[in-house]
């Protein structure tokens, strides 16, 4: 198989994401079918690499791109995983924003940018080296931006305008630790154990100061805590924007970033023996906690569930944090499981908002009983949030306890103990005010849709996503699973 299918996986977005600006408006066939096209064909080459790197055939390729530096393409498990998430939440997003969007202004410059922003994150996925990753990592800075102030009020501009004071101030300290680290270690190409272990150790000192410029930086897409504030406000963007930015986009390429400097670029074995890891897994644990407490005191649906991202973001740089076996494939696998239970509940609340007006926690007392099958769904990603068995959560838990006792370090069943309560705290309420308290009579009649919940393109994503929760949880050890993919790449990185 030719290495070429690894721009074809670019292009598959970004070629129809191109056609559909200079579509008008009343082109509602057409930009469906290039929408639909477009993410079909992606999900089908990634499932031809996927049966390829299962082989260990790991596929490459180099451009030249200014002297001496390359645009580097590669495919191996770790960016597969990222990959195939991105693929499928791709396709189950622009199923739902078809039908969330219908009827609305700019549509064609939505998906528009929507496709420029998922091609943005598969060359995230796709980098061959950190050079690369940088390129892409600010691409998706600027497609997203137009996603986020979509809507044109005063306030999606304000938050627009928070959003770009994050990311691209974070952009400018990635871009000038990765100039600093290629002037000092030659080409950065992404490498099991990393490419600064044999670095003279008189640099050591500048490393350890790069490597705090790297995590900050990464750590602003990631919303590490004090760098968050810009994700709860980019809450007021359309639901499957929200959907997009915290289940696969922008704060999965944080974490994923810091996957690869840690694992591919500094190396777990230096990045330990340099004492690198722990300040990063206290700040992950500080999240945590943080994230989720803030969560608790959030009576506008999408904030609290942005808070709830800013928590569970952190167990992935937590189970990387730990440098072990057991830790890295809690954190892996819950990078897959967080996004499939997250986009779940946006998915969710953008029904509420779309079809009963309903954006407030207090304003969905009996809502289970309107809308049966949503709230089902819901209640599934609320559930795989907090960790209970058998559904996708309780899995990267327990493998984040088995690693931490691995590591040595029991602080951190403590904090994943709290994080649960806390979970528990502030989605528990939600369900019981679905399920158990008396509906409101008032309804607006004019948003029942023909006496059905809502529409199929609405209704259908959540239920995928949250089928998904279920079996990923109750085949986490069948052959095929993220459990099962993660176990391999976490051998792979471990020698075992």
């Amino acid at each position: 198989m030719s290495d070429l299918i690894l721009p074809a996986i670019l292009l598959s977005s970004l070629l129809p994401g191109l056609i559909i600006f200079t579509l008008p408006e009343q082109q509602v066939t057409l930009r469906t079918a290039l929408n639909l096209a477009g993410a079909l064909f992606k999900l089908m080459l990634v499932a031809l690499l996927f049966v390829r790197v299962a082989e260990r055939q790991y596929a490459e390729l180099r451009l030249p791109l200014l002297p001496d530096i390359e645009l580097v393409l590669r495919a191996d498990a770790l960016s597969l995983l990222f990959l195939t998430l991105s693929a499928l939440l791709w396709l189950l997003t622009t199923i739902y924003a078809i039908g969330y969007l219908e009827g609305s202004p700019n549509r064609s410059r939505f998906f528009g940018f929507f496709s420029l922003c998922v091609s943005a994150t598969t060359g995230i996925a796709l980098s061959g080296d950190l050079v690369t990753f940088v390129i892409f990592y600010e691409m998706l800075t600027i497609s997203t931006y137009p996603l986020v102030v979509h809507r044109g009020t005063p306030k999606a501009l304000a938050a627009g305008r928070i959003y770009l004071a994050y990311t691209i101030c974070g952009g400018l300290v990635l871009f000038f630790a990765t100039v600093w680290l290629r002037s000092i270690a030659g080409p950065l190409d992404f490498s099991p154990g990393g490419v600064v272990a044999d670095l003279d150790p008189a640099l050591y000192g500048s490393l350890a100061i790069i490597f705090a410029l790297l995590m900050l930086s990464l750590g602003v897409k990631a919303a590490l805590v004090p760098l968050h504030i810009w994700l709860p406000s980019a809450m007021v963007a359309p639901a499957p924007v929200s959907a997009l930015l915290h289940a696969v986009a922008v704060v999965k390429a944080g974490a994923f970033g810091i996957i690869r400097v840690v694992h591919d670029i500094y190396g777990l074995d230096f990045s330990a023996a340099q004492n690198l890891l722990f300040p990063l897994a206290l700040l992950a644990a500080f999240t945590i906690i943080y994230g989720s407490i803030r969560a608790l005191s959030q009576n506008d649906l999408k904030r609290r569930l942005a808070f709830s991202t800013v928590s569970q973001v952190s167990y992935i740089l937590l189970g990387v944090a730990m440098a072990t076996p057991l830790g890295t494939i809690g954190g892996l696998v819950h990078l897959v499981h967080q996004g499939l239970m997250k986009i779940t509940l946006f998915f969710c609340a953008g029904n509420l908002a779309e079809t009963l007006g309903i954006h407030k926690v207090d304003e969905m007392d009996g809502v289970g009983r309107r809308m049966p099958w949503t709230m089902a769904a819901f209640t599934v990603g609320a559930l795989g949030m907090i960790g209970l068995p058998p559904l996708a959560g309780f899995i990267s838990k327990w493998y984040l306890g088995l690693g931490s006792l691995a590591a040595g370090q029991p602080w951190i069943i403590l904090v994943l103990i709290a994080s649960t309560l806390l979970n528990a705290a502030y989605f528990l309420p939600v369900v019981h005010r679905i399920w158990f308290i008396e509906p409101r009579q008032d309804w607006p009649s004019s948003s029942l849709r023909g006496g059905r919940e809502t529409t199929w393109a609405l209704l259908a994503p959540p239920l995928m996503t949250a089928l998904l929760v279920i079996l990923l949880g109750i085949l986490a050890g069948s052959v095929g699973s993220a459990l099962y993919w993660v176990e391999l790449i976490a051998a792979r990185e471990y020698g075992l």
